[in-house]
């Protein structure tokens, strides 16, 4: 079976259009099958667009799983003058992100495979609705990977499902470093904000 996490997904392309309204814009998404939720857009990820606060107005922003990329240009729309980093391990998500973002004119976009982010960058803000469905391990190394790259004042937004681990996440990131604090509960899902840690805690 196929997953929407493997890198080069081999169902067959299905092209198809998902439109997101939220009170301040309205994006119109080029979706194909093989990407995380083709057919609408996922309503976790409506939860987290609607209960984080602004982005920071300028510096490296991150979108972690961007799939076709309603969070990353939700980001960039909210915050233009800011760098908006749109990760994914899937090469299909990321090219309809790209595609997605040069339709919206959001040219502030890097749409780019996981492992091709400058080792560099930091990051004032990481916004995900991250695969819980890789798996305990992989998602803590993913978790792990990206939150130690937050500037000491940054903060991560990550929406997760109740029934699929909300509150052992939330457990497992303070017992790591990361102060969290649940920002939302809404439908099912709750929308988790966690610190930078501690350099002497990593």
């Amino acid at each position: 079976m196929a997953h929407y996490f493997e890198e080069s997904p081999e169902a067959a392309g299905r092209p198809g259009v998902v439109t997101l309204v939220l009170p301040d814009l309205h994006l119109r998404l080029e979706t194909d099958s093989g990407v995380f939720s083709p057919g609408r857009v996922d309503p976790g990820t409506r939860v987290l667009l609607e209960a984080v606060p602004p982005p920071p107005e300028e510096g490296d922003l991150l979108d972690l799983g961007c799939g076709y990329g309603p969070i990353a240009l939700t980001m960039a729309s909210r915050a233009p003058r800011a760098t908006v980093w749109a990760v994914d391990v899937n090469r299909r998500s990321v090219d309809l992100c790209e595609r997605n973002a040069r339709s919206a004119g959001l040219d502030k976009v890097r749409p780019v495979h996981v492992d091709e982010v400058p080792d560099e960058i930091r990051f004032r803000a990481i916004w995900s609705n991250p695969a819980i469905r890789i798996g305990k391990q992989a998602l803590q190394e993913m978790l792990t990977r990206w939150l130690d790259r937050l500037t000491p004042d940054g903060a991560a937004f990550l929406v997760v499902q109740k029934h699929l681990g909300s509150d052992s996440l939330q457990r497992w990131l303070n017992d790591q470093g990361w102060p969290v604090v649940r920002l939302a509960s809404r439908s099912a899902y709750r929308v988790l904000r966690a610190g930078a840690r501690p350099v002497e805690a990593r």
